[in-house]
């Protein structure tokens, strides 16, 4: 199965790459929505980020990943630190404006940069802690006729944070983990509030001077 999988990769890259990470940005949204336990999906935010992740994302990884190679080839230590600065300082960012820009377009926002204002420094902070040391990896180790798809599975991860970010979030780890992991406190105020009303009022009463 994997042997024939990476005949097909070599025989067609460009289609198989771009389209495995099309479908796996995509399926962040997916995840995004089903640990935020919405009701019904929204397919149209759904459609938003695979149209943008299809269309430049994708491509982009694919072509900036032969131009990094070309420029510098090699998996040594030198030549895996080149490529790795220069696709924090310049594809990582480019890829994180594009999300918070174009997704906004999309759903027709009149001011498609207040996501990208608000939210896009504390992202790309965040990014550093993640994306250095999967594209380490990428460059140290993966052949590159199948970084782009390696770049997508870590991308699955990322979108997921990205669509929270842009929902709900800032941008920050700790409050997509505070999303992910409530506190149980907190969690159980909502109820005691509801399970108890009475009490309320009793001590509100009691506490009406006489």
């Amino acid at each position: 199965m994997l042997q024939a999988f990476l005949r097909h990769v070599r025989r067609f890259p460009w289609v198989t790459n771009v389209t495995l990470y099309g479908c796996l940005f995509a399926g962040g949204d997916l995840v995004h929505q089903w640990f935020s336990a919405r009701d019904q999906m929204d397919w149209r935010q759904t459609r938003n980020v695979a149209v943008v992740a299809f269309s430049f994302h994708g491509n982009f990884n694919f072509f900036w990943m032969r131009f990094l190679e070309r420029r510098f080839p090699g998996n040594s230590a030198g030549m895996v630190m080149k490529k790795l600065f220069l696709d924090q300082t310049t594809a990582a960012p480019l890829a994180t404006s594009v999300f918070y820009t174009g997704v906004s377009f999309l759903e027709g926002k009149e001011d498609i940069l207040e996501d990208w204002r608000e939210k896009f420094l504390n992202t790309y902070k965040t990014g550093l802690m993640f994306w250095p040391f999967m594209q380490f990896l990428n460059f140290a180790l993966v052949p590159l006729y199948v970084r782009t798809t390696f770049t997508g599975c870590c991308a699955f991860v990322w979108a997921t944070f990205l669509c929270f970010s842009r929902q709900t979030g800032d941008g920050t780890a700790g409050a997509a983990l505070a999303w992910m992991f409530p506190p149980k406190d907190e969690a159980a105020k909502p109820a005691d509030d509801e399970t108890d009303p009475k009490q309320k009022v009793e001590e509100m009463a009691a506490s009406r001077p006489a």
